[in-house]
């Protein structure tokens, strides 16, 4: 996929992957997000996902919560967090189709941990019709860029302008809004 115009390459059946904190919600700097109440959305990504839901066939979350490896909430507060997350997308038009998470430490032996592409692998072995070559990933850390090469995707960066993006990056934007906003006219 070419970076220049992959907006008109993208149709219902391409999957789009994306990351959770930083991308649908604001990041919370050296601490997590531990329950519902914790939670603000980024500005304009509830109207983004209605408006991508429109464009992609699927849209899978793919998350890192290490947080539950260090005992500071639990399964079931991010299975809270989820519904509550869901409930509000779809009250905006939106969906999300499915939803991977890795609750593993840093220095956990897992695959699915990004920058691992376990979450991404999985999420296509359990969805016949996610097409990895048909798969775009949005992320605000390069463990996130790093995951979707792995896993041969081209991504989309969300934050600002740095030098050391991995070359699948297609482009970088201030945020998801924005990168909804690339299809407006398509």
């Amino acid at each position: 996929m070419k970076a220049k115009d992959f907006t008109s390459q993208i149709d219902q059946r391409w999957t789009l992957f994306l990351d959770r904190d930083g991308v649908l919600n604001e990041r919370i700097v050296d601490d997590y997000v531990r329950r519902w109440e914790d939670w603000v959305w980024s500005e304009g990504a509830l109207e983004a996902i209605a408006a991508l839901s429109k464009r992609f066939g699927k849209l899978i979350l793919v998350t890192n919560q290490r947080g539950i490896a260090r005992g500071l909430y639990s399964e079931q507060d991010l299975a809270a967090i989820h519904r509550n997350m869901i409930v509000d997308i779809e009250a905006a038009g939106g969906r999300m189709d499915a939803i991977y998470y890795c609750p593993h430490d840093k220095d956990g032996v897992c695959n699915c941990r990004k920058p691992k592409p376990g979450m991404l692998l999985q999420a296509a072995k359990e969805h016949p019709d996610v097409d990895l070559k048909l798969s775009l990933l949005v992320g605000d850390s390069v463990s996130d860029l790093v995951a979707a090469q792995a896993a041969q995707l081209p991504a989309v960066f969300i934050g600002d302008v740095r030098t050391d993006l991995p070359n699948n990056v297609l482009t970088a934007l201030p945020d998801l809004a924005t990168f909804a906003r690339l299809f407006d006219s398509k």
